[in-house]
C-alpha cells in the first residue's frame, strides 16, 4: 500500500491494531546503534497506518497557524533566513491523531533510560515544512548554553520521494568539513542521534519537504 491509499485511518489509527507496534527489535537496536555509534537511521521505524495518519492530518493544517522558524531560545532567539527558511508547527501530545506517535516515543524513552541511563525527561516534537528551495544550514540542535536537549529524532512523512528531489540531511562529525551521512527525506525514514555531538544540515529541494521532528531533553535543574 503507498503512502495516503488509506485516508480512512485519519483519526482513527489505535496503536492495539498491531502486535508490532511497541517493536522491541527496533527500540533494542536504537539502544544499541546509540551506544555505539550515537545515531541510527531507520527506513521504517513505525507501520504504515500511523504514518499515513500523521502525514493526512499534518498536512491538513491551518497554513496560517505555522510560524516561521527560527534560531536559539528565549533571549537570544532570532529568525535568520539566510541560516534556515522553513515553517513550523509545534504538536501537543493531546492531540488526538498525534498521540500514538507521542506514545511511541515515551516507550522509547523509558527504553533508552532503562538501558543507556540518559536520563531522558519529556519529549517535544513539531512539524517542519520547508517549501521549495528550502534549506537549514549546518547546525546543532543543543543550543549553547543550554544542554537539555539530549536526543534528536526526525521523521520524514514525503511520499513518492526520489533521488533528483534532493532535500537530503547531512550529517557530520564536529571537527570535519565533509558530511558522513546523507540521507534522502523518504516516507517513514527515521533518524536519532546524540544532539549535541552531531553538526548537521537539509539540503534545498526541488519541492515541498515535510517532516516531524523532535528533542528528548533532560530536566536541567537535575544537571548540577
Amino acid at each position: 500500500m503507498s503512502p495516503l491509499d488509506n485516508t480512512s485511518s485519519k483519526h482513527s489509527f489505535n496503536q492495539k491494531s498491531g502486535n508490532d507496534f511497541f517493536d522491541d527489535d527496533i527500540f533494542a537496536r536504537i539502544c544499541t546503534a546509540i551506544a555505539e555509534q550515537g545515531y541510527i537511521i531507520l527506513p521504517q521505524a513505525l507501520p504504515d497506518p500511523l504514518l499515513n495518519n500523521l502525514l493526512v492530518n499534518l498536512i491538513e493544517l491551518n497554513p496560517h497557524q505555522f510560524e516561521r522558524a527560527g534560531i536559539g531560545r528565549e533571549d537570544d532567539f532570532h529568525k535568520n533566513t539566510f541560516v534556515r527558511q522553513d515553517a513550523i508547527y509545534w504538536l501537543d501530545p493531546n492531540m488526538e491523531f498525534a498521540q500514538a506517535y507521542f506514545a511511541w516515543m515515551e516507550q522509547l524513552r523509558l527504553r533508552i533510560n532503562q538501558q543507556l541511563f540518559l536520563g531522558l525527561f519529556d519529549y517535544e516534537a513539531m512539524f517542519a515544512h520547508y517549501p521549495e528551495g528550502a534549506f537549514y544550514k549546518r547546525h546543532l540542535d543543543a543550543f549553547k548554553g543550554n544542554t537539555n536537549r539530549r536526543l534528536s529524532t526526525v521523521l520524514y512523512l514525503n511520499p513518492q520521494w526520489n533521488p533528483e528531489d534532493g532535500g537530503e540531511l547531512l550529517m557530520y562529525h564536529k571537527r570535519q568539513k565533509q558530511p558522513f551521512e546523507s540521507v534522502s527525506p523518504t516516507f517513514g525514514t527515521m533518524v536519532i542521534f546524540l544532539s549535541e555531538q552531531f553538526p548537521h544540515e537539509v539540503l534545498p529541494a526541488q519541492k515541498s519537504r515535510f517532516s516531524l521532528t523532535g528533542w528528548f531533553r533532560v530536566n536541567e535543574q537535575n544537571l548540577f
